[in-house]
């Protein structure tokens, strides 16, 4: 089952317009997949290309793949090891969902952070109380890691 599902998302990526977004398995595993999500247009993260790591796991689409950022960004609700704090890849985590749909996610994440849950309070405080410097900073750090 999961061997059939990865498969059916390669050929789905190939025949979908995934605009500025990259996403494709690696050579070594059909399990491990790599990806890159452009900094919306807009957004401190803007002019910036983030990389992600995804695993997947061997009952997958019945677990939620294991998502990391692997470029440094300063982000309240991705920590500095590139966790990322977002409902569909823990408790709302669906068999219906697909990587594409986890990568536009993840693009919205970055215009539409979440406050209320994220494993980086000093940021979302800073968002919430000085949000100049925090698009100051979030700009600086795509400037030097992204």
């Amino acid at each position: 089952m999961t061997m059939k599902r990865i498969h059916r998302e390669i050929a789905d990526v190939q025949k979908e317009d995934l605009g500025a977004i990259t996403l494709t398995p690696t050579q070594e595993s059909l399990y491990r997949w790599k990806g890159t999500i452009p900094g919306p247009q807009g957004s401190p993260y803007e002019g910036g290309v983030f990389n992600i790591d995804i695993q997947l796991n061997l009952d997958y689409p019945f677990s939620a793949p294991k998502v990391t950022f692997v470029t440094r960004i300063y982000h309240m609700n991705i920590s500095d090891k590139g966790g990322i704090c977002i409902d569909i890849l823990k408790q709302n985590w669906s068999p219906a969902l697909s990587l594409f749909k986890v990568m536009l996610s993840l693009s919205s994440l970055l215009t539409d952070p979440n406050p209320r849950t994220c494993p980086v309070p000093s940021i979302a405080t800073e968002y919430m109380r000085n949000r100049q410097q925090h698009d100051r900073t979030a700009k600086r750090w795509t400037e030097l890691y992204a």
